[in-house]
């Protein structure tokens, strides 16, 4: 056996179903891998689901129930992680799609590189055509980008836990979640960048499309917005400087390129140059953005990229700010 897969679920008794049909699908054997799903005290019908779908799946099935005090995300994969039984962790969520080569593409980049520790794979929102998935898909599908990017230049800086991988020795050598166990989000790239700051060259980029996990968009703006700043209340946790650096020339540009069109409606004799500004970053984003929307087979969604532009200082702003406060509604909890 080579993976343990470890899903953590809490209330996804609609969305389950879904992916163990994909994991029964996949074409690396199943002796070569198995399925744990922790239990994070669902009050619906998933504990159920994953004790009846034991019986019935061809590969193997365990349900990990959390004990009374044991609650979130962490505590959830560290459970897991507990009763694994094999080398390899991969990590995805209870309500995402893989293909039936998802684990075959970890298990040849696995052979490929064998003193890797860390594993980032690629995530691709999915939902319907509205402006507003677009615009979310387009974002995503950047921070992707810039994710994989960053790795191939030996920079760790962010990856989504949807799809990732990890030595199971490298977790334990580096703490696993102990230091950041206080902070509900963040079991993916505070481990990230614990595990490239001891063991450096040894954390890498899965580009295989059979490797791409599909997970739904927010449906609604407030629903957007709210994950974002979950995301983004982990920020000031940071311990590497990678990713704050890059957070800050983020944020930085975007709000240049708003002040410029500012500095312009007071000065005309400035719009030349806030032109100039806003042409070279709309192509800057372009040129990188294609060949990551080709790997997607999303090119349709650069059409996007300048009213994407013209919201995204307002809305990184708001979302900064509510994240840098830390409090958030997740799962029907509320998290400090």
């Amino acid at each position: 056996m080579i993976f343990s897969v470890l899903i953590a679920a809490r209330n996804e008794a609609g969305a389950l179903p879904w992916l163990l049909r994909d994991l029964a699908a996949q074409t690396l054997p199943a002796a070569r891998f198995e399925v744990l799903v922790a239990d994070d005290h669902s009050t619906d019908a998933t504990a159920a689901l994953v004790a009846e779908a034991a019986r019935e799946v061809g590969f193997s099935l365990r349900l990990v129930p959390l004990g009374p005090v044991q609650t979130g995300k962490k505590a959830a994969l560290l459970a897991a992680l507990q009763v694994a039984q094999a080398p390899w962790l991969v990590c995805t969520d209870a309500d995402c799609r893989v293909g039936s080569g998802w684990l075959v593409a970890y298990a040849a980049r696995v052979a490929q590189l064998p003193r890797a520790n860390f594993i980032s794979g690629p995530v691709l929102l999915t939902g319907p055509a509205t402006f507003l998935h677009l615009l979310v898909g387009l974002e995503f599908a950047g921070l992707v980008g810039v994710g994989a990017a960053c790795l191939a230049r030996r920079r760790a800086t962010m990856c989504n836990g949807a799809n990732l991988a990890y030595r199971r020795a490298a977790f334990e050598a580096v703490g696993g979640f102990a230091d950041n166990a206080h902070v509900a989000s963040g079991d993916d790239e505070f481990l990230l960048h614990k595990i490239h700051a001891a063991y450096p060259g040894t954390v890498h980029f899965l580009a295989d499309a059979a490797s791409t996990v599909r997970t739904a968009a927010p449906a609604t703006l407030r629903a957007l917005l709210r994950q974002r700043v979950r995301w983004a209340s982990k920020w000031r946790h940071y311990q590497s400087a990678a990713p704050r650096r890059l957070a800050l020339l983020v944020l930085g540009a975007n709000v240049a390129l708003a002040a410029g069109v500012g500095a312009g409606l007071v000065g005309p004799a400035l719009w030349p140059w806030a032109v100039a500004a806003w042409a070279v970053k709309l192509g800057a984003d372009a040129w990188f953005l294609w060949p990551v929307l080709g790997f997607f087979g999303r090119r349709r969604w650069l059409w996007g990229l300048l009213p994407l532009q013209v919201l995204y200082a307002p809305y990184a702003l708001a979302v900064g700010a509510a994240g840098w406060g830390g409090g958030y509604v997740w799962k029907g909890r509320a998290v400090r």
